[in-house]
């Protein structure tokens, strides 16, 4: 396990709180799916990427437990700064779709961000996940991507 993968899951029960709390935290959303096996509702902070319009969320550590939650539940609730949680419908990429996301979409979407979000997305990806910069087609087969619709 990469150190920055044991960084993020250690900090997750902190990074979840705040958020809960409604502070902001750039992306950052808390996710809330019905576990595959057990039923009950399962949190995990995640990152939102926003981009004309569409919502997607990726797996950057992988077919972590969440990703797999999310995939058999394909509904989940966000919440975002506090507000009321929204729910949501997931679709999950095909690998055309999800290296063209790879590619062109999540570059836009970190060029997009205040430079310390620049550079925590480089030091993340390049530590973490360096197929997501080096080698998108490997990242579609590697890193989950869901699409996020809103069910109101």
């Amino acid at each position: 396990m990469t150190t920055a993968l044991t960084l993020v899951r250690a900090l997750n029960p902190v990074t979840g709180g705040l958020l809960k709390r409604g502070l902001p935290m750039g992306p950052n959303v808390l996710l809330t799916v019905r576990g595959r096996t057990s039923g009950l509702p399962r949190s995990a902070p995640v990152a939102i990427a926003e981009l004309d319009g569409r919502r997607f969320v990726i797996g950057a550590y992988g077919d972590v437990q969440w990703c797999r939650n999310l995939r058999a539940a394909g509904e989940a609730e966000i919440q975002v700064r506090g507000h009321a949680p929204e729910q949501v419908r997931a679709t999950e990429l095909d690998h055309a779709a999800a290296t063209e996301f790879y590619a062109r979409l999540l570059p836009a979407f970190v060029a997009r961000l205040p430079w310390f979000g620049r550079l925590f997305g480089r030091i993340l990806f390049s530590t973490a996940a360096p197929e997501i910069l080096a080698d998108p087609d490997r990242a579609a087969t590697t890193r989950p991507v869901f699409e996020l619709f809103s069910t109101v």
